[in-house]
């Protein structure tokens, strides 16, 4: 009876077999064992700038396509949007009004305003933005105050936004601390950097898969006695 139900048993699926199970098991043990070893460490803080920077591109990039925001304002129907979007030598941030939202590509041509980069003296976030202080329907949804921040130029300046969604306001903040020169501290750079790390990492140990990775190199020899072995190509 054993036999004959093993003879009817359903074949196991590709993910399932022994030696896809042994490979993910053994990758799995690769980095559960050796991601704290010294050697890896070294290698992470290697990468990490390069992955960082690349973070960094990525940002700016966002901003030079642009991005579409609701203007804020005391009506419940908010049906008036404008954009923004940063100069190809992220130097300028051109600004002005939309007759839709999803009117696709807009040119610098078509926006009138414009703030120099150098004239931005800080980015305020959440409650601590005027727009949300002055107008009491924002001041009052949390959820809106996330998504709020202000660009203070010249003296008393202020350029006000209120982010579509969360990831688009992670992206503007980040790209702003860029321009400033300041540390990129979101959750969504926190993930990216995880994320590029990990796939870069797996990328560059994939040639030393099953093999032991030791925890300090190995000792340099001595230097021979003479180098009379040494070929003179002249």
């Amino acid at each position: 009876i054993q036999m004959r139900r093993k003879r009817n048993m359903p074949a196991l699926p590709e993910n399932l077999k022994y030696s896809v199970v042994l490979r993910i098991r053994q990758s799995e043990r690769m980095s559960n064992e050796d991601v704290h070893s010294h050697p890896i460490v070294e290698l992470q803080e290697k990468i990490q700038p390069e992955v960082m920077e690349l973070v960094k591109q990525q940002r700016l990039q966002r901003l030079c396509e642009g991005t579409c925001f609701r203007k804020t304002s005391s009506r419940r129907r908010q049906d008036r949007f404008w954009c923004c979007r940063l100069s190809a030598n992220h130097k300028v941030l051109h600004y002005g009004d939309l007759e839709e939202a999803n009117q696709g590509a807009v040119s610098y041509e078509s926006l009138q305003e414009k703030i120099q980069v150098s004239d931005i003296k800080a980015v305020i976030t959440g409650k601590d933005c005027p727009h949300v202080k002055e107008k009491g329907a924002l001041r009052q949804n949390k959820e809106t105050q996330e998504l709020a921040f202000s660009i203070v130029y010249d003296s008393d300046e202020y350029l006000n936004f209120i982010a579509p969604n969360k990831h688009e306001y992670c992206v503007w903040i980040d790209g702003l601390n860029i321009l400033l020169g300041k540390e990129l501290t979101s959750d969504l750079t926190k993930s990216d950097v995880e994320i590029l790390l990990s796939m870069e990492m797996k990328l560059r140990l994939l040639d030393l898969e099953n093999i032991k990775i030791p925890e300090a190199p190995p000792p340099i020899p001595k230097e021979p006695s003479d180098y009379n072995f040494v070929y003179d190509c002249n």
